[in-house]
This record gives structure tokens, C-alpha cells and sequence, in this order.
């Protein structure tokens, strides 16, 4: 029986206020299959950012469980969730983080020597995958020297470098004209297919929406919806 990438179960994450509670995820259950694309959309405050940041590790849920690679998050320490997210996360966010002193190959190659797989295959690795992406003639460029396009693109490589299970995106393309971000999401998505990674994206945009295989909407903390036909999700994103 094959492990899902990422189990979601009946996920809750409140905080207080002075009114009581507030259920910044409410009850929130699905599943996300290796090399599955998801896109997880809904008006500010509806949740989405906490939904991430649960899924990245980074904030643990009131209740409920997140399961990745068959593996709870809740049963482990501090120690064991931050090699848990070097090892199978990956991320790629709107400010893309690139460590600025570094140029595109050295930016990717990072992540390979946190998780000291830096050996001549990875070289190897890091070089195929940012020609991949159309960065062949960047490798040597700092941040700087990069468009923000190119700067998004090495921040995928990065991302999907060392293998991990699961690829997190949060609004990858908000600092993108339209050209660029599709670009960027649609070169995102077939990496997440050919790598058969986990992919979940944070988006407002639902123009984006086109190259993805499911779309999660939350709103008020629950996931309402769930678009799971390829023609209604290539409706939602012609704004149909």
C-alpha cells in the first residue's frame, strides 16, 4: 500500500481574542498524491496563510493531524520538525528569499549542502535543472543581476532541489507581470508533475488556477469547495 505525500485530517487552529476564539482553520481534511498540483485559494483572512504555515511545519495545529510521508507532525519535538523541513519540504514564496551575496547556482546548491548531499551528482543536478528553466546563461548572476522572473525560477529550483515530498508556494507570482507568472506557475507545474512531488499553491490569482489538477477553496477558516473536473477548474480560471 503507497504512502500519501501529504494527509490532511480534520485540521483546527484557533487563536484567542478578546471576543473568544477564533477559528483560523476550521475542521480542514484532504490529501495531496505525489506529483499532484494543488492550488489552495480564497479572500484574504479565509485562512489560507495559516493552512501553509501548518503544512510547512512552522505553527502546529489546536487539533487534528498532518501526516507527510505517512509520518504526524503533531508526535514530533521541535529538533525532529526542523530536519523534517529541510529534508521534505521545499518552499517558494512572493519574496523569494534568494540569500543576495550568492549567485543562482550557489542559491540552489544551498539547500543541497544543509542537507549535505553537495557531492558532484549534486552539482550535476543543481546545473540540469536551472537549464531546465531557462537560466543556463545565469548561473554565475547575483540576485541582483536577475529579473524577477529569474529570481522566481531559481527560487523553484531551490526549492525542488533535494528531492523533498512536499513543495509549498506562496503567491509565487504576486510581485510577476501576467507573461512572467504564467510562466513561472506553468514551468512549476511540470516540474511538480515530472519530479512527482506534492505541489501546493497559495494564490489570489485565479487566472493561475489554469495549470493545476485540483483547487481548494477556503473560506472563514473551512475548505468550502473543492474543484476536482479539469473544466471546472479551467472555468474558475477564466473567471467563469
Amino acid at each position: 500500500m503507497s504512502i500519501v505525500a501529504l494527509e490532511v485530517k480534520n485540521v483546527v487552529k484557533t487563536f484567542p481574542s478578546e471576543l473568544g476564539l477564533i477559528y483560523a482553520v476550521n475542521d480542514v481534511s484532504f490529501a495531496v498524491e505525489p506529483g499532484e498540483f494543488v492550488a489552495l485559494v480564497g479572500p484574504s483572512g479565509s485562512g489560507k496563510t495559516t493552512m501553509l504555515s501548518i503544512l510547512a511545519a512552522l505553527l502546529q495545529p489546536t487539533s487534528g493531524q498532518v501526516l507527510i510521508d505517512g509520518v504526524d507532525l503533531a508526535q514530533m519535538n521541535e529538533r525532529e520538525r526542523v530536519t523534517l523541513r529541510r529534508e521534505k519540504i521545499g518552499f517558494t514564496f512572493q519574496a523569494n528569499n534568494l540569500i543576495t551575496y550568492m549567485n543562482a547556482r550557489e542559491n540552489v546548491e544551498f539547500m543541497l549542502r544543509l542537507n549535505q548531499k553537495l557531492d558532484r551528482l549534486g552539482k550535476v543536478r543543481t546545473e540540469e535543472l536551472l537549464a531546465r528553466l531557462g537560466l543556463s546563461d545565469r548561473l554565475g548572476n547575483l540576485p541582483s543581476q536577475m529579473s524577477g522572473g529569474q529570481q522566481q525560477r531559481v527560487a523553484i529550483a531551490r526549492a525542488l532541489i533535494h528531492n523533498p515530498t512536499l513543495v509549498l508556494a506562496d503567491e509565487p507570482t504576486a510581485s510577476l507581470d501576467t507573461e512572467r507568472a504564467f510562466q513561472v506557475v506553468q514551468t512549476f507545474a511540470a516540474l511538480i508533475h515530472e519530479n512527482k512531488r506534492a505541489g501546493i499553491m497559495v494564490t489570489h490569482d485565479l487566472r493561475m488556477c489554469k495549470y493545476v489538477d485540483r483547487v481548494l477553496q477556503m473560506q472563514d477558516g473551512k475548505l468550502v469547495k473543492t474543484y476536482e473536473a479539469q473544466e471546472e477548474i479551467q472555468a474558475l480560471a477564466r473567471g467563469e
